[in-house]
């Protein structure tokens, strides 16, 4: 069908089966058809695709896109044929008979839209093809444009070279598009991609269905995992780990406990990497335990769930990652867990980077979130300019673990905090907070030794908290105002109030949980219980051990309560999972989570009430409308 001059909402609504835009989309799609270059910054899952995909099928020609992942390309492409839009990727997995026919296609325009990674994009042959006398290039987008920027968490040098191709498209429109830039990555973006006097949109960085959970990490971290998993029993999820040895062993654990849980990292082949993300795209298993190298290829909307299991380097890279859940818009959960292990861990690899600087000015930024004592989300977005203010969520919004939590009782703790704050004295007020508890833990790390820190009378007193302790009450004594930080590298200083304090020896309460520190559970392998967790289909995941969430801000996504509507959602499940198998593709392909439970929400009966269903346009309706319906009727 030819959509040359249609309004964007007729295309939405026809082709992709949305009733309205939302965000910047209308804005940044009406830049595109305009002509004007635009850099747009929309949260993962906010329906960036829209912007250059409903444009690309307005205007004359193609629109080339550059996207970082092949597997990232073959799932825009799937996704867009399903709803009958010819797409097509040029990358090194096609065969050569493929890539010719693919080539002949938009030679004769037959395809709107061509998916083209950076460094494919500067070969001569894609050069030549893009050049053909009977090809017009209407829109050139760059996705995840943050990957130009050597400010980003992500930079690539592939990326800097985009920029060769505005001289031989001058009238072309370019449009960027990232969920993640700080305004000094924005900058480079502009200059580095050479856009033209750009519109540079910023959305809002809010995922408000995401709940952000942050736990300090136990001695056994498993048992913290594990209990999230209960939350989102029968879910799917990833687990982000710092290293390849860590991923293999946690994968390991959790299948011993009876879970269904694939490994994923640089040190697999390339065949087992592959098998194994197919297999979570496909919901063949739950659960991908990974480093950071997964995820930025998946457009998976049903995740539910992102653990990381130590400390990302950057608020950017965490941000980014936790965007994988909820892509649909369904509730979903972001649990990190974070320790003084995992911040020297990060550090320890400052020698491999270039700027040392900037790479600690980043995970202070993490540390400053991760020991924050106000809203997460306000602190999230606050990173990124944005301001949240409390009147912005209700009373029970599903928000963060501090807005939810139940307020804890104040107690005695003016020893430990005067030895805490003594030890800053010590150090001469010119560390931070881990240095700090470092030295009250008896460290002989280099640097402390270095620096003769061993030799202070503060070294080594503060044995009667863990170190997770020592940084709880750090950001209590902030939150409290006894300590402020300091600069760039968020150096500890004593306030006017803390001084007098210490002075004074005044006592000091705080709503500390002195039992959290000093008693650790374990979970026993060998317990004859391990199977229970996931095998067992009857667990009531009402009853798991969970953080008090807000009452409607469940955990899980959507669960029908009604017996007919649970058992519609299991028959549309099952038939969706076929579909998939027989079209080679994985189930959201078909429709995604939100399609399936709006169909049971408004169970239509006729082909005809399928079009007041989100997500569904023509071509889905043509192709699967009547067997949806004859589900329905039963």
């Amino acid at each position: 069908m030819d959509f040359t001059n249609w309004e964007p909402e007729k295309v939405l609504k026809k082709v992709f089966g949305f009733d309205s835009f939302r965000l910047l989309q209308r804005q940044v799609i009406e830049n595109v058809l305009a002509g004007k270059d635009t850099l747009a910054i929309m949260p993962t899952g906010g329906g960036k695709s829209f912007c250059y995909q409903i444009p690309a099928l307005i205007l004359k020609g193609i629109t080339v896109v550059v996207s970082p992942l092949i597997s990232l390309m073959q799932d825009q492409v799937a996704t867009l044929n399903g709803f009958g839009v010819n797409a097509v990727f040029l990358n090194s997995t096609l065969e050569w008979n493929d890539y010719l026919a693919a080539m002949n296609s938009i030679r004769r325009g037959e395809t709107k839209i061509v998916y083209v990674s950076p460094e494919s994009l500067n070969t001569p042959k894609i050069r030549d093809l893009l050049l053909d006398e009977r090809i017009t290039v209407s829109c050139i987008t760059i996705d995840e444009a943050h990957c130009v920027s050597e400010w980003g968490h992500d930079f690539r040098p592939d990326y800097l070279e985009i920029s060769s191709i505005r001289s031989q498209f001058k009238d072309t429109v370019f449009l960027a598009l990232t969920a993640t830039a700080t305004k000094d990555v924005r900058q480079d973006i502009v200059k580095n991609l050479r856009l033209k006097n750009p519109d540079v949109l910023v959305s809002s960085f809010d995922r408000p269905n995401i709940f952000l959970n942050v736990k300090q990490k136990n001695r056994d971290a498993l048992e913290q995992v594990v209990e999230c998993l209960k939350r989102h029993f029968g879910e799917c999820g990833i687990i982000y780990c710092f290293s390849k040895k860590q991923v293999d062993s946690l994968c390991d654990e959790l299948n011993d406990l009876g879970f269904s849980a694939l490994n994923y990292h640089a040190g697999l082949s390339d065949e087992v990497r592959k098998k194994n993300q197919t297999a979570f795209i496909r919901d063949e298993v739950q659960i991908m335990v990974a480093t950071l190298a997964f995820g930025m290829g998946i457009d998976k909307p049903n995740v539910r769930f992102v653990i990381h299991y130590e400390m990302p380097k950057s608020l950017e890279q965490y941000y980014q990652e936790i965007g994988r859940a909820g892509r649909d818009g369904l509730n979903s959960e972001a649990l990190l867990l974070y320790s003084a292990g995992d911040i020297h861990k990060i550090r320890y690899f400052f020698d491999e980077v270039s700027d040392k600087t900037r790479s600690e000015n980043l995970l202070q930024g993490m540390i400053s979130y991760s020991t924050s004592r106000v809203c997460r989300r306000k602190a999230l977005l606050n990173y990124f300019g944005e301001n949240f203010s409390s009147q912005k969520k209700g009373e029970n919004d599903f928000c963060c673990d501090l807005c939810s939590s139940e307020p804890i009782a104040k107690v005695d703790m003016t020893t430990p905090s005067q030895k805490f704050m003594s030890c800053i004295l010590r150090v001469e007020e010119r560390f931070g907070m881990v240095y700090v508890v470092d030295v009250l833990l008896g460290s002989t790390q280099k640097r402390i030794v270095d620096n003769h820190h061993d030799e202070l009378s503060t070294w080594g007193i503060g044995t009667e908290l863990s170190r997770e302790g020592w940084l709880e009450l750090c950001a209590l004594l902030l939150e409290e105002n006894y300590i402020e930080k300091f600069g760039e590298y968020n150096v500890l200083k004593i306030t006017q109030k803390g001084r007098m304090a210490l002075r004074n020896r005044s006592p000091i309460f705080l709503p500390f949980q002195k039992e959290k520190f000093s008693t650790v559970k374990s979970l026993s392998k060998k317990s004859k219980q391990k199977k229970s967790f996931a095998t067992n289909n009857s667990f009531d995941t009402n009853n798991a051990d969970k953080p008090k969430f807000p009452k409607q801000a469940k955990s899980k996504a959507i669960e029908f309560e009604n017996f007919e509507d649970a058992d519609l959602q299991m028959r549309l499940k099952k038939w969706r999972r076929a579909v998939a198998q027989e079209n080679d593709v994985p189930p959201y392909i078909i429709f995604n989570d939100k399609t399936l439970n709006d169909i049971v929400t408004k169970k239509p009966t006729t082909t005809d009430d399928l079009y007041e269903v989100t997500g569904l346009g023509d071509k889905k309706i043509e192709k699967f409308g009547d067997a949806i319906v004859r589900i329905v009727n039963g």
